[in-house]
């Protein structure tokens, strides 16, 4: 999987911009881990989004090398893993 985030002033060449016409042109591909979501399913996921929307701010925050190590082992999205993990340390730790 390749991400990409666009310069909101990039400017494309002919070329991109070519490709992604013709990839405008393809069909969506589904499968059983992409299922096509169902009416059932959309209706549950904009309730989720409702009820924790995903929103938060960013922050500086330091760590050893050894644990930045560890969690970037744990996937390309090591920064959202351990927003998710500081998160449940957060809500476990005993208020004073």
């Amino acid at each position: 999987m390749i991400t990409f985030e666009l310069n909101e002033h990039a400017i494309l060449t002919k070329e991109e911009k070519k490709l992604l016409a013709e990839a405008k042109k393809k069909p969506i591909v589904y499968d059983e881990d992409s299922p096509e979501m169902t009416d059932d399913m959309e209706r549950a996921f904009i309730a989720a989004r409702k009820s924790k929307p995903y929103h938060g701010e960013p922050i500086t925050l330091y760590v050893s090398h050894t644990t930045l190590e560890k969690v970037k082992n744990m996937g390309a999205d090591y920064i959202a893993i351990l927003g998710r993990l500081l998160d449940k340390a957060v809500d476990e730790y005993p208020t004073i």
